[in-house]
């Protein structure tokens, strides 16, 4: 029970640590990023280059998402744009499973000691925000090596062994469980460190690991609709398509899953090797394959979600977005935009005003 118990804070630990990172990049270089994304939508390429950085520094896909949905619902680029940013974003998100899968164990007392100083004596500033990034990435570090701590129990006990068996053999159940756990946990990117750190413990076998990789690839994308579900049409445009994307690729990649050990112990035999590898593959091949179409389910999630009729009321906001209160730079960002609109709006009627005067 005990261990139990230590696996599940070490979960929520990994889930704290990318909420800490996102909230703290956010806060720090928000509307730098959206600078980024909104320079980097008028090649593809450069679009999904612009996505993995982005994503990158994140953590999150997810929030990648939310701020190119916000671009797309204000008007400011176009709806195939946004889906090649979010092509590059799920590449991102699997690089930085590449790199959180190292031993970094050295690096998180570092990182720690490092943020909560940095954070408590300039905690107003931007250096303390910085702090506050560096403390959430040791705080990832260290629930990946608390996880695997709290698994080596659990490999030998028989009721653990014998619940795991379940899933065995039952792909649509694996499926599934990915694509909850990454919806329970807001973080598609926790959910495949921790079964690369269960299948590394032999407390899940390769094959599920696999399968759940693959649920939480498609889960991360369901999160994104779900967050945009209130929103206007534009807005929602970019996460259906990239679901769309990630449902096409699982329905093509799921067949295959069977062979897929064999072809990854090419590039590593270590069970937690092949889980990243895969991860990794699976969205570069997802890149790759989908990049040249997004005009076209651009065009599809457009008929689908059509954009409301422009209000002919001037006093309606237009660059307000609900979905960036939560991120004061951005927020701010987007009330500038909408007093300087507001601006322009007071000067026609004011030059208006004196030519009927006159």
């Amino acid at each position: 029970m005990t261990a139990l118990l230590n696996l599940l804070a070490a979960i929520a630990l990994l889930v704290w640590g990318t909420h800490i990172v996102r909230t703290g990049v956010l806060r720090v270089f928000g509307a730098r990023l959206r600078q980024v994304l909104h320079a980097g939508v008028e090649r593809r390429w450069r679009a999904v280059a612009a996505g993995i950085g982005v994503t990158g520094v994140l953590q999150s896909s997810t929030a990648t998402a939310l701020l190119v949905s916000s671009f797309v619902g204000q008007g400011l680029i176009a709806t195939s744009a946004a889906l090649t940013v979010m092509l590059g974003a799920d590449v991102g998100t699997a690089i930085m499973v590449q790199v959180f899968a190292l031993n970094l164990s050295w690096l998180a007392p570092l990182l720690i000691v490092a943020g909560v100083v940095t954070y408590l004596s300039r905690r107003k500033e931007v250096t303390g925000q910085a702090g506050k990034i560096a403390l959430g990435l040791g705080v990832m570090i260290l629930a990946l090596q608390l996880i695997t701590q709290a698994t080596a129990p659990l490999a030998q006990a028989v009721g653990v062994q014998v619940l795991f068996a379940q899933l065995t053999g039952d792909l649509m159940l694996d499926i599934a469980i990915g694509v909850l756990a990454a919806v329970a946990s807001y973080s598609g990117l926790a959910v495949v460190l921790l079964t690369a750190t269960l299948a590394a413990s032999k407390v899940i076998t390769v094959d599920v690991a696999l399968a759940i990789v693959l649920g939480a690839n498609l889960g991360s994308g369901l999160l994104a609709v779900l967050t945009t579900l209130k929103a206007e049409a534009p807005v929602r445009r970019v996460p259906v398509g990239n679901l769309l994307f990630k449902l096409i690729a699982a329905a093509v990649a799921a067949p295959l899953l069977a062979m897929m050990p064999s072809w990854l112990a090419l590039l590593g035999a270590e069970p937690k090797a092949m889980v990243v590898n895969f991860h990794l593959l699976f969205n570069v091949a997802l890149a790759i394959a989908f990049v040249p179409f997004t005009g076209h389910f651009a065009r599809l999630v457009e008929r689908w979600l059509p954009a409301p009729p422009a209000p002919d009321l001037p006093g309606t906001p237009r660059h307000l977005d609900a979905t960036a209160l939560g991120t004061p730079a951005l927020a701010i960002g987007n009330a500038a935009r909408e007093a300087i609109r507001l601006a322009d709006v007071v000067q026609d009627m004011l030059g208006g005003l004196l030519a009927t005067l006159k």
